[in-house]
């Protein structure tokens, strides 16, 4: 089974097999392709309304990469989700008729509900014995973020999604290099905003363990934990504490682009947003009062996954 999961800053392909029956309800998808590029499709989304036909260009060709890596390793069912960018975008069509073509399948332009919803599935399998339930998923992306509270044995309990994600954040709000005090207290008071209104909706401030998704807070992660290469089996539930994450955040925010290039887990397309990504998790474990997170490199390109494993209706 594939799952693709196109969001507002990048689109990730995952080619996998179901685990062994014998190995457990907790066991992790059998991974054949696990793959990432920045396309940026949300560029601009925010103040225009629509999809930029560069940003459109930037996704069919890493599409059409994905789809012959698809037909290779002979993937039988195939899932694939836009996210944030394609609920906002006035032009969704286009971006549409171009999926069909390039990928031979229609994308499924998900709700803000059931993003959270797969996030969270992606999420909580698989996690160590140490993080206790309840569980505040929290899933950092370019345009949204999707806030979950659940756990293992009984699903979700709550989800909402909103706007605050970490190209959206640094179109609105972090427009210098670095970006200025004014800018940075202009974005934190956005988020926070944001974080206090979903925290009324989903009881975030009630769960044991924060778990954080994708690419801003596994940077921030890896950063923290000082690693010299990006290493996804040093970083997948990690551990690190609010003063460390606080640190991070303040140290990307006061470096200018060619500084943040320089650290070594950094991806280049993500150079530019990880200040605002680092500071919408730091504000979010501010609000909820958690004193660290556990970062997942599972995530909703892993629910879309599970998703595929259901019986067909």
């Amino acid at each position: 089974m594939a799952a693709i999961d196109c969001g507002t800053n990048s689109i990730r392909l995952l080619v996998a097999d179901l685990p062994d029956p014998s190995a457990g309800p907790s066991a992790p998808l059998v991974d054949a392709s696990r793959r990432m590029e920045i396309v940026r499709l949300g560029q601009g989304v925010d103040a225009t309304g629509r999809l930029a036909p560069e940003a459109i260009e930037r996704t069919r060709v890493a599409l059409a990469d994905y789809a012959a890596e698809i037909e290779k390793l002979g993937a039988e069912r195939v899932r694939m989700c836009a996210t944030s960018a394609t609920r906002d975008a006035e032009n969704a069509a286009d971006f549409r008729t171009m999926v069909q073509q390039t990928l031979g399948v229609a994308p499924e332009v998900v709700s803000g509900d059931e993003e959270a919803r797969l996030s969270f599935t992606g999420a909580v399998r698989g996690l160590p014995s140490d993080a206790r339930s309840p569980y505040l998923v929290v899933d950092i992306g370019g345009g949204s973020t999707e806030f979950v509270v659940g756990s293992r044995d009984s699903g979700v309990d709550a989800a909402i999604s909103m706007d605050i994600g970490c190209v959206r954040m640094t179109e609105r709000h972090l427009h210098g290099d670095p970006p200025g005090v004014d800018e940075i207290d202009a974005a934190q008071a956005d988020i926070a905003v944001a974080v206090d209104r979903a925290l009324a909706v989903v009881p975030g401030r009630e769960a044991a363990t924060l778990v954080g998704l994708a690419g801003s807070v596994t940077t921030v992660v890896a950063i923290a934990e000082g690693l010299t290469g990006y290493d996804p089996t040093r970083i997948h539930h990690a551990r690190v504490s609010y003063d460390r994450v606080a640190e991070v955040t303040a140290e990307l925010l006061a470096a200018d682009r060619e500084q943040r290039l320089a650290i070594p887990v950094m991806h280049p397309g993500r150079a530019d947003v990880i200040g605002a990504g680092a500071l919408v998790l730091r504000v979010i474990m501010e609000r909820a009062g958690m004193d660290s997170v556990v970062a997942s490199e599972h995530d909703i390109l892993d629910g879309i996954a599970w998703s595929l494993a259901q019986p067909v209706a």
